[in-house]
């Protein structure tokens, strides 16, 4: 069954449902590398995207804008001359309670009985001022690490702002 719109899940409902000890069949993150780059280099300048909303970015998300965003950079600053960091983890589980939609569905299905919902995925759930993803580089590249989180936004559907910072 294909995934719902990311705006099915943006909203801050309910209370975060985080107990994996208790939940049964929860996928896991696919979120593959939190930190990409060189992390051992002393760096000048820090790109931040920071989230202007409150919001929950499914991992599907996450994982869409680390892959382009770490292909951008490695493509046009090179592997060894920056550090991307995702700052969010996904945590909150997803559940949806799925419902047929054919004809004579309605003869099949029990509508709201317990809808409580199974485990579909998982979600990071961030507040407004929080750092999502993070750039450390050199100064000649703040306009490629610039674009490379804009790129990044774009996939998680929620308003953000880039902030440059200077590292000590």
């Amino acid at each position: 069954m294909p995934l719902r719109p990311a705006r099915c899940y943006k909203e801050l409902k309910k209370p975060p449902y985080t107990r994996k000890e208790y939940i049964k069949g929860v996928p896991g993150p696919k979120i593959v590398k939190f930190v990409m780059g060189e992390p051992n280099n002393v760096y000048e300048v820090s790109v931040q995207l920071i989230a202007l909303e409150n919001a929950q970015i499914r991992h599907n998300a996450l994982e869409a804008g680390r892959v382009q965003t770490h292909k951008y950079l490695a493509n046009t600053v090179g592997e060894q001359r920056y550090v991307f960091i995702i700052r969010q983890y996904p945590h909150h589980v997803l559940r949806e309670n799925k419902m047929m939609a054919f004809a004579g569905a309605d003869r099949l299905q029990d509508g709201m009985r317990q809808a409580f919902g199974k485990p579909v995925g998982r979600a990071a759930r961030v507040r407004m001022g929080k750092v999502i993803a993070e750039v450390r580089t050199y100064r000649d590249a703040i306009e490629h690490a610039k674009e490379a989180l804009r790129r990044f936004a774009s996939k998680l559907g929620m308003e953000t702002r880039i902030v440059v910072k200077e590292l000590k």
